[in-house]
């Protein structure tokens, strides 16, 4: 990636004495004021090194009020990086390690676009998936034993990508599986709650099994594929599931689990039943940083030049799907009233969170990508505090642009 004057921050650790899952609209406010200054700030030269001053100033503020301790963004604008930075600290205690702009961690969601997207777009590239196949043809077990004309025979390829198959959103499969081919099994089996493509509802169940149905095109699993395919072309190293044993401290930690491992999570899925995938699956398992996930975001940007991704992939990829009112696109989620990109990325961009409190946003119309990378589950999922850091930090940034 072509990097140039990239600002690296200095680490921070204050102690915050707020409980971490409180004052979320004193918080509110705070994010609010930092939007204002940024607004008279947007005038400055491009060159000014207190340009992005405002979107320290939110992350800081998270910080204090234990939204997160301590993240890793980026700023990819341009064809060059704008900005790289990192804050806080891996846990609240005063002698964590801090937080360095190329720190890794479990990018929980980011997976369905950065590894299971990213593999099917790949894959229709080059005339080896069709969106419209049947999950029964690839997964014969999604339809054996229902009724003929039972709504799983009309789930598609593009109803999985969109969110729309009719299947529930989660389901604790955890609390009663504890093998990779029972929760399998019970993905396959689950009931649908909608006619195909008449409800939009984020499925992880659809991406478990919508990476499943990939790897049976690919005949491989899906974690050295997209290696080999997708993060070594683009000089991703840091990026992959199921780190090394000795590499799983230098990961910040995402839980104090006191409920099914009963240890500590660092280094290793947080989620449940990725956990019980053996750490790779289609919807979660993913480690990356922000230097990787740029450089993932710039070869969207630079669909159409030599590279991995053709424009019409990104195209395809990159268009609202059904039903009416919905932000899914195929894999990847575009703006909406209340998105936790803020208010400046234009209509034409895509992103996904993860839920231990990662986002990538890429405006396609702006050539403009943003990465930010938190664990904002430690120690225990409570704070919501993400919420309203995600708009006023992504509002900063483009105000700073």
């Amino acid at each position: 990636m072509r990097t140039i004057g990239a600002a690296c921050l200095a680490p921070g650790g204050e102690k915050n004495l707020c409980d971490h899952c409180g004052g979320s609209e004193e918080f509110a406010v705070r994010c609010r004021e930092a939007m204002a200054t940024a607004m008279t700030r947007s005038d400055l030269s491009a060159a000014s090194d207190g340009r992005f001053a405002a979107v320290t100033q939110v992350l800081g503020d998270a910080i204090r009020a234990h939204a997160f301790p301590g993240c890793a963004f980026g700023v990819l604008a341009g064809g060059k990086v704008a900005l790289q930075g990192a804050l806080g600290r891996f846990t609240y205690e005063e002698d964590s390690p801090a937080v360095a702009v190329d720190t890794v961690y479990d990018v929980a969601s980011l997976t369905k676009v950065v590894s299971t997207t990213a593999t099917a777009m790949l894959l229709w590239q080059r005339g080896q998936l069709d969106l419209e196949t049947p999950m029964g043809e690839l997964l014969p077990g999604f339809v054996v034993g229902r009724a003929p004309g039972e709504r799983a025979r009309h789930v598609t390829l593009r109803h999985l990508l969109a969110h729309n198959s009719g299947l529930p959103g989660y389901v604790e499969f955890f609390r009663a599986t504890t093998t990779p081919a029972a929760l399998f099994r019970a993905c396959l089996e689950l009931p649908l709650e909608a006619e195909p493509g008449t409800r939009a509802e984020y499925s992880d169940p659809g991406f478990i099994l919508l990476g499943k149905a990939l790897e049976v095109v690919t005949r491989e699993h899906i974690a050295p594929w997209v290696r080999r395919e997708v993060f070594v072309p683009l000089g991703m190293a840091s990026t992959g599931f199921c780190p090394a044993l000795g590499a799983r401290a230098a990961i910040p930690p995402t839980e104090e689990d006191r409920s099914l491992r009963g240890r500590r999570i660092q280094g290793e899925v947080q989620d449940e039943h990725a956990w019980i995938l053996k750490g790779a699956a289609g919807h979660a398992g993913l480690f990356s940083n922000v230097p990787d996930l740029l450089r993932f975001a710039e070869a969207v940007l630079e669909a159409g030049e030599p590279g991995l991704f053709e424009a019409a992939t990104v195209d395809q990829f990159a268009t609202r799907q059904g039903p009416q009112g919905s932000s899914r696109a195929l894999g990847w989620d575009t703006p909406s009233r209340d998105s936790s990109s803020g208010s400046h990325f234009s209509k034409h961009s895509i992103g996904h969170l993860g839920y231990s409190g990662c986002s990538l946003w890429i405006d396609l119309d702006a050539r403009i990508a943003v990465a930010l990378l938190t664990n904002r589950t430690w120690p225990d999922r409570a704070s919501q505090l993400i919420r309203e850091v995600r708009p006023a930090f992504h509002d900063a940034i483009l105000a700073a642009l």
